[in-house]
């Protein structure tokens, strides 16, 4: 945390600005017309009581004075028909106010998943960047730090700026007023000028000092309270854990004591007290001096005739607001001057670089859909790593046919499928469709070219009908032939003809019931069969398929396999599995070893080679079925 603190001081005041101007223009993207709404309603706020104490002060000033009828008449109208006006006009501001502000978490929130969406997917894989995106969200959980902090405080930033402007405005004018005649001793000098450079110079040391104090205050409790971050995220994690684990192997002790041992801890809380304490005892020492000194100077002068006593209502008024602005204005200084910390990592996060290149070219469309895929020596290491994950891995997909990509853990089937898939591009070598690299195509278009499903496969609590067709608009009767096709048919019709759901038709039902009471609990086995359900209503020219039966049991495995071309039709398919037994219907098989394509044949044809990697281990796995 020291080194926190360092880097904030070395910041200047412009790079501050610079970071907290950056952020200003962000929420203006996100809600165009936010800031105006926020400086209108500001604006009016702050105006109001400003305008109550300076007619309350002039219908004083007439009482004390001459108290003529019209005149006090004059100035009670104007102040209740003004201030009726600028109530309604406020209030109507407020609402418009608030319902920016809703809108604008909400919009917040989407342009998050926004950002997050259109990373590259390396750094999706990327441990530093999956660190950097707990630490801003754990940030925002535990201390509101990043960029809500700059929406809350430059609000009030420029209610203070407002309130300062207001309050000397209307007591300025007290400084530079005299009294006529001679007076002696202390009188004279509340009278001469020199008192009201005094009275300046003790507002300027204690806005310098408040706005340090301030600043100080605000690291030190950020210090303190950003250790409840890692906090925030251990029990997030805790959080998600199966009703059925917390049970069973008792869980919330666990979770109780990692509770306790950072929110309940006495040791941050000890501190926090002291950092309060410490600070807030300095900041009112110093607005009481403050307080004191202007009491004593406004009474002075209106002891020996300077203004009336509506005045000295009127200046003991805006001189309080001007001392309550000054504070508020160094705590919400510090404040964001503190928040550019979780700001610089919020930018780090928007900056990461998509530096895959996105071509021009379109995919043709293809009523044949006469594709082909080639590998031509590819080779591939991941980021920040030196070691390959494939090499030199040549081949091509015939159109229509069926292969089966297997290895041991760790051989680079996985990889295989990121490099064709386009997640990741290749270090050395090209894949080409059609005969043309895959990065001069549009990456858009030639990702719709596959349907995929992975073994880590998601699904969401929305209605079923649109996890199946990743789209809140679908067709129904084309959903309802997928799920029949992936072996679901039954699992329909019962559940139309359940008699306590209110909802009949199951593709309007969530899945789950994480937000729905009405939602529907699939087994592990059924969800897979909706992934599966999911890459047939794409209709893709390529399926790929990452152990699509892992969560299946051995007679609905079977039913897929058997059904697999069914499945696929007449598309390119590449199929993923350690079960070796289920490839044979395939009409190649590529086997990998250490990051290398060592075989690529047919089942019966890899199996007469007894010393290559395939027989191996299909003879290993096959000793467990003979028993």
């Amino acid at each position: 945390m020291s080194t926190m603190k360092n880097n904030e001081n070395k910041r200047t005041l412009r790079e501050d600005w610079a970071l907290i101007r950056r952020a200003i223009g962000i929420l203006n993207e996100i809600m165009p017309g936010f800031w105006f709404w926020q400086a209108v309603c500001t604006l009016l706020e702050t105006f109001t009581p400003y305008f109550g104490l300076y007619m309350s002060a002039q219908m004083v000033n007439e009482l004390a004075g001459d108290c003529n009828p019209k005149k006090m008449l004059i100035l009670a109208g104007i102040t209740v028909v003004v201030g009726f006006v600028i109530s309604v006009v406020t209030r109507f501001i407020q609402s418009r106010r608030t319902m920016k502000d809703y809108l604008m978490f909400q919009k917040h929130e989407a342009y998050m998943i926004d950002v997050q969406n259109n990373l590259q997917y390396e750094h999706l894989e990327n441990p530093d960047v999956v660190l950097l995106r707990s630490k801003i969200f754990a940030a925002m959980a535990a201390t509101g730090g990043g960029i809500n902090t700059v929406k809350w405080a430059v609000q009030g930033l420029v209610g203070n700026i407002l309130n300062i402007v207001f309050s000397v405005s209307l007591t300025v004018s007290m400084f530079s007023m005299a009294a006529e005649g001679e007076f002696t001793g202390i009188f004279a000098f509340i009278n001469s000028p020199f008192s009201a450079v005094i009275i300046i110079a003790l507002i300027v040391v204690n806005t310098v000092l408040s706005i340090r104090m301030s600043n100080d205050s605000t690291v030190k409790i950020n210090e303190v309270v950003a250790d409840l971050a890692q906090s925030n995220t251990i029990l997030g994690v805790y959080s998600r854990a199966k009703g059925s684990d917390m049970i069973i192997f008792n869980l919330n002790r666990i979770v109780m004591e990692e509770y306790r041992r950072y929110q309940l801890s006495p040791v941050w809380i000890k501190k926090m007290e002291q950092v309060q304490i410490k600070f807030g005892v300095l900041s009112m020492i110093l607005n009481a001096v403050l307080n004191i000194a202007l009491f004593l100077f406004v009474a002075a002068k209106a002891f020996i005739g300077v203004f009336g006593i509506g005045n000295f209502l009127l200046y003991q008024g805006t001189t309080m607001r001007f001392l309550n602005a000054v504070s508020n204005f160094a705590s919400e200084f510090g404040r964001l001057r503190h928040n550019n910390v979780y700001l610089i990592q919020f930018y780090e996060f928007l900056d990461l670089p998509n530096d895959m290149y996105r071509g021009t070219l379109a995919v043709e469309k293809r009523d044949d859909i006469d594709y082909e895929i080639e590998f031509r020596d590819v080779s591939f290491k991941y980021p920040r790593t030196d070691t390959w994950a494939l090499r030199h891995v040549g081949m091509k997909f015939k159109i229509g046919d069926k292969l089966a990509i297997v290895g041991e853990n760790g051989s680079g089937k996985t990889t295989f499928i990121k490099l064709l898939c386009r997640l990741y591009d290749p270090t050395e070598g090209k894949i080409l469709l059609n005969g043309i690299d895959i990065t001069r195509y549009r990456y858009d278009e030639y990702m719709a070219l596959f349907s995929v499903v992975f073994q880590d496969y998601t699904l969401f609590g929305f209605p079923l009908g649109e996890n199946v067709a990743a789209d809140c608009t679908y067709d129904d009767k084309k959903v309802r032939d997928c799920l029949i096709r992936v072996g679901l048919g039954d699992k329909l019709e019962s559940l139309e003809n359940d008699p306590d759901a209110k909802e009949k038709d199951p593709l309007k039902r969530a899945i789950g019931r994480e937000y729905d009471s009405e939602g529907i609990e699939f087994s592990g086995g059924e969800r897979q069969k909706i992934a599966l359900a999911r890459a047939l209503y794409k209709d893709a020219p390529f399926v790929v398929l990452d152990e699509p039966t892992a969560a299946l049991d051995p007679i609905a495995e079977a039913a897929v396999y058997e059904n697999f071309n069914v499945f696929v039709e007449n598309k390119t398919a590449v199929f993923i599995s350690h079960r070796l037994s289920s490839c044979r219907f395939c009409d190649e098989i590529a086997v990998f070893d250490h990051g290398q394509l060592v075989q690529l044949g047919s089942h019966d044809t890899l199996l007469e080679d007894t010393d290559g990697e395939y027989s191996r281990l299909w003879y290993a796995q096959a000793q467990y079925y003979e028993k």
